[in-house]
């Protein structure tokens, strides 16, 4: 195995073969000088940048959207510091891909071969190589816990790139052993500049509302950017080296929303969506609909989450609300998409404009913490049922008035409130 499973492309790579890597790894940085965003980590005298200028390396969980830089970060860092540096993906990548690195590793430390667990100290110290795992969130308990000794033990420094809390996704041995740094969404102009760098990398003069396009195009993910900008230019750029935003917009067809629905995008949008409701801002509410409808969000989900908005925060205020948004789980139920959309639109602008109470909800879970501090509390005896003359005998039932205003919380609890209309 070489040293780098994915080797950087040194400067004397020939015209040839550059050509054919694509746009956005020829534009990739080799060092944080040309690196576009995160300065909050990049910048001079921040976290990244004094790792390489101390060299001092350490295990990390890069954590952020796609297209920000995770793996380019990793790398300038292997190169900054002239550690080996090994690139997995944790899609195809298991346990034998990591074995293999680990014995080539103890074996270059020994100079000899060595077996695979042998706690013997090398003869010459060497730097740690650095192991890049993408997407670290695929790798399962068994393999996460597979890794942890050669982390734990120095064999390997891990880099693990992830688009999911790693909180969630990986396990606390491994995360207490490793610092998270947090990658964020590039600026409308970093994207700009990384646009602006793919064109002349292609000798494409692009116009500026189909600049404005690219930009608004990525999302924050520069990458997709910049695989659509090589895309039109080899279709339509010809002779002419330049493009425009028809060019663009036939070359993309339709502009893709990222929302994984296994992903924290998929959450963060429900969440924007279910606190417009609860806001009243009935506007807000829609377009966070919209964004889930376009990007295809199962509508039972959405319909299920309604049902449950209109309890928890209008309940009493409108009980009116909790029969429109099952009719409204009903109607998705039996339409299916693209007319379901309206139902779900109804239901939302009902909803949000509806007023709000959260008192039945709040009342129950305060009912809820005494039932589980106390336990199972007598029950009053007039409230007590009675199928036998044995429990009747013993005053099962006694007492009991249907409509009468005394206090029928057990004896510990009696002149508790819960619920304030």
């Amino acid at each position: 195995m070489k040293s780098r499973s994915r080797p950087y492309q040194p400067e004397t790579t020939p015209p040839q073969a550059d050509a054919l890597r694509p746009l956005p790894d020829r534009v990739r940085p080799q060092t944080l000088d040309t690196f576009v965003g995160q300065s909050h980590l990049v910048a001079p005298g921040k976290p990244l940048y004094q790792i390489i200028q101390t060299n001092k390396v350490y295990s990390m969980i890069l954590w952020g959207p796609p297209g920000v830089g995770k793996t380019t970060i990793a790398r300038i860092i292997a190169r900054g510091t002239g550690r080996d540096y090994y690139e997995l993906s944790a899609v195809s990548a298991g346990k034998d891909e990591i074995r293999a690195i680990v014995e080539k590793v103890r074996r270059e430390r020994s100079g000899a071969p060595r077996d695979l667990f042998s706690m013997a100290a090398p003869e010459k110290p060497q730097q740690s190589p650095i192991l890049f795992l993408d997407e670290i969130h695929r790798f399962n308990k068994a393999q996460q816990d597979y890794l942890l000794p050669f982390v734990e033990d120095g064999t390997l420094i891990l880099i693990g790139a992830t688009t999911e809390n790693p909180s969630f996704e990986v396990i606390s041995a491994l995360l207490s052993r490793a610092r998270v740094f947090t990658l964020e969404s590039l600026s409308d102009d970093e994207v700009r500049q990384i646009i602006e760098h793919g064109g002349h990398e292609l000798e494409v003069a692009i116009a500026p509302d189909a600049l404005d396009f690219l930009v608004n195009y990525a999302s924050g993910d520069a990458r997709q950017s910049l695989n659509l900008l090589e895309t039109a230019s080899e279709l339509y750029a010809g002779e002419t080296k330049k493009l425009t935003i028809e060019s663009l917009r036939d070359a993309a067809q339709s502009k893709h929303l990222r929302y994984d629905k296994q992903a924290e995008e998929h959450y963060n949008t429900i969440s924007a969506f279910i606190k417009s409701m609860r806001a009243s801002s009935v506007d807000a509410a829609l377009y966070y609909l919209a964004r889930m409808v376009a990007a295809g969000e199962e509508p039972r989900f959405i319909a299920r989450r309604m049902v449950i908005f209109a309890s928890e925060d209008i309940g009493m205020a409108d009980p009116s609300a909790l029969v429109v948004a099952n009719a409204v789980f009903r109607a998705v139920e039996i339409i299916g998409y693209p007319e379901a959309q309206i139902n779900l639109a109804h239901g939302a602008a009902y909803l949000a404009s509806a007023p709000k109470s959260r008192a039945s909800c709040e009342a129950f879970f305060r009912a809820l913490e005494d039932a589980n501090q106390h336990g199972a509390l007598p029950i009053p005896m007039q409230l007590r049922n009675a199928p036998t003359r044995l429990m009747k005998d013993l005053g099962y039932g006694q007492g009991y008035e249907m409509y009468t205003e005394d206090d029928l919380l057990p004896d510990l609890l009696k002149g508790k409130k819960y619920y304030t209309p």
